[in-house]
């Protein structure tokens, strides 16, 4: 579920796609009842935005912007590691890389921009000035372990730092950044166990 924060304010829906990727995790210490970790994921997402226009002109305005996404995040756990239930928090820098977009102009009458609100019109057409898209990502999740497998349910907010339209005085914006808030459903096994681990 992806808005853009716009500054000037463009009025929103948020925008729900789906994604989907791969995800690599390496536990690297249990202290006391806290199992740490690292996880890379790399996500194709779909962002953009879903406007709300009431300037009387029914005009509907969508915007989709494809990306290639690599967050980084350090992985704190409490439960059990192997055949239980675990409590997750993942908190982390996120580098986002923008492949493309398509915009989806609709209706009921013509295509005017003449009475938008401040009359912010830039975001029309333009692709954005800035390819690369960076930010903090940090969330929650449960993790249900198995002897095949792990589990994961995982609630995740995305705060854009990096704005995707040029924010100098010589923009139009003086912020456009990404901000998502993602569900995610994740399954993994297991290549390598320490010796530790396989005794237990």
């Amino acid at each position: 579920m992806n808005r853009m924060d716009f500054s000037p304010v463009i009025k929103q829906r948020s925008k729900n796609s789906p994604m989907f990727g791969f995800v690599t995790r390496y536990v690297c210490e249990k202290y006391f009842s806290t199992v740490c970790a690292v996880e890379m994921e790399v996500l194709y997402n779909n962002l953009g935005w879903k406007e709300v226009i009431e300037d009387g002109s029914n005009n509907t305005y969508m915007r989709d912007w494809h990306f290639i996404q690599m967050p980084i995040l350090m992985q704190m756990g409490w439960g059990r590691e192997r055949r239980g239930l675990k409590f997750l928090f993942e908190a982390g820098p996120q580098v986002g890389l923008y492949l493309s977009g398509e915009e989806h102009k609709g209706g009921a009458g013509a295509w005017d921009t003449s009475r938008r609100p401040n009359g912010v019109v830039y975001q029309y057409g333009k692709e954005p000035d800035n390819r690369i898209d960076y930010g903090i990502a940090g969330g929650v999740g449960l993790e249900f372990s198995s002897d095949i497998g792990h589990f994961l349910l995982q609630g995740r907010y995305y705060y854009g730092l990096g704005d995707m339209y040029d924010n100098s005085k010589r923009g139009k914006f003086a912020r456009s950044a990404n901000q998502t808030l993602m569900v995610k459903l994740t399954y993994l096994f297991d290549l390598v166990r320490t010796k530790n681990d396989q005794i237990k």
